[in-house]
């Protein structure tokens, strides 16, 4: 059972306030509308492995600082982009500069730096801000290239 802890969405399609823990099985959805919730949550150095690598949907990872000003500008795009993929990825952020450990894991060299996940593995790597349609687009291309077509 994960000690971490969850936080309160609103359902984009009928209001309802939600809790979504940062890891659990499967992918949020409304418990009054069952639509698929947009996952969204903090992860660092200390809970990285359960938040994000053993996540069971693919993770674009948010590497930022709090005084970075392309980062403040990508992160409501980001917020998009997980909102209309909700049920299909988790967002995690990660503050570069409370997380030392893992900045250098991934060595980051500018923020901010996106990553995609997928079952613990980078398949993605972007550093820089982007408009959420581009950022859309790039996420959408790297889970194609990893997942088998349908059927086959």
């Amino acid at each position: 059972m994960s000690t971490l802890h969850a936080t309160t969405v609103a359902c984009p399609h009928c209001g309802r306030a939600n809790r979504v823990p940062a890891a659990a099985e499967g992918r949020p959805r409304c418990g009054n509308c069952k639509q698929p919730l947009p996952w969204i949550v903090d992860a660092g150095d200390d809970d990285f492995a359960e938040v994000v690598e053993e996540a069971t949907v693919p993770v674009v990872v948010d590497l930022w600082a709090t005084w970075c000003g392309p980062c403040r500008m990508v992160s409501p795009a980001l917020e998009k982009v997980a909102g209309d993929l909700a049920g299909r990825i988790k967002l995690a952020k990660v503050d570069i500069d409370k997380n030392p450990r893992l900045s250098q894991r991934f060595e980051v060299q500018a923020v901010p730096t996106l990553l995609v996940l997928d079952q613990g593995k980078t398949v993605a790597r972007q550093a820089g801000a982007a408009p959420a349609p581009a950022l859309r687009q790039w996420v959408e291309q790297s889970l194609t290239g990893r997942q088998p077509s349908p059927g086959g």
